[in-house]
């Protein structure tokens, strides 16, 4: 296979927790930094539509409780906020399943088709039946878009690449409200285990691989 080349057949598009909760929230930073996000996002769904590829989006299905959500002990909370070390770690779900939260925001809206994979940690893969919906399918390629680029999508791409599937992480679709932190898995960690494009050349890459 070509570097610059994706078989649509052989390819699946996979969003990461592009829901509500986290992207439509009453936060005009939140806002602002995902509206260029969802455009390529777009572009590169409707250039999987057009093939009549695999489309998945890996959605945070949590109880309201907590139940199922990780208590781990850890130095800081998500957005690196020192905790007190007298302090118990608490962990309040940004979403609920079964709420307007969870649900995948409009602009990427999945068809009837499309497979929507619950997940209850960061990775796409753990626990869930992603692995086994690509492989019915005989998939061996995932590109994943979504946020947040140094969390859920870098723990998917890292379970992805020891499940030997090739990688293609859209750069201009994925996010991290910790800028620095995107960049350096953008320029230094996933190149290692992928190829990192920007929505428009994945689009190109679909075409070059369709044979038309």
């Amino acid at each position: 296979m070509a570097i610059d080349t994706l078989i649509p057949g052989r390819s699946a598009l996979l969003f990461f927790d592009m829901l509500n909760g986290h992207i439509k929230k009453n936060d005009p930073k939140t806002q602002a930094r995902y509206k260029p996000v969802i455009a390529a996002a777009s572009q590169v769904l409707q250039g999987a539509r057009a093939h009549h590829m695999m489309v998945a989006y890996a959605a945070a299905n949590h109880r309201a409780d907590n139940a199922t959500s990780a208590h781990t002990i850890r130095d800081t909370d998500g957005r690196l906020n020192p905790i007190p070390v007298d302090q118990k770690p608490d962990f309040v779900p940004v979403v609920s399943g079964g709420t307007w939260e969870a649900a995948v925001i409009d602009e990427l809206a999945p068809a009837p088709e499309d497979y929507v994979i619950p997940k209850y940690r960061w990775s796409a893969f753990f626990q869930t039946y992603l692995d086994l919906a690509l492989r019915a399918r005989k998939i061996d390629t995932i590109i994943i878009a979504g946020g947040s680029t140094d969390v859920g999508v870098a723990s998917t791409a890292y379970t992805a690449r020891d499940l030997d599937y090739n990688l293609v992480i859209v750069s201009d679709a994925c996010s991290s409200p910790e800028h620095d932190n995107h960049d350096q898995f953008m320029r230094r960690i996933f190149p290692r285990m992928a190829r990192v494009r920007t929505a428009k050349q994945v689009v190109e890459m679909l075409q070059a691989g369709s044979g038309k």
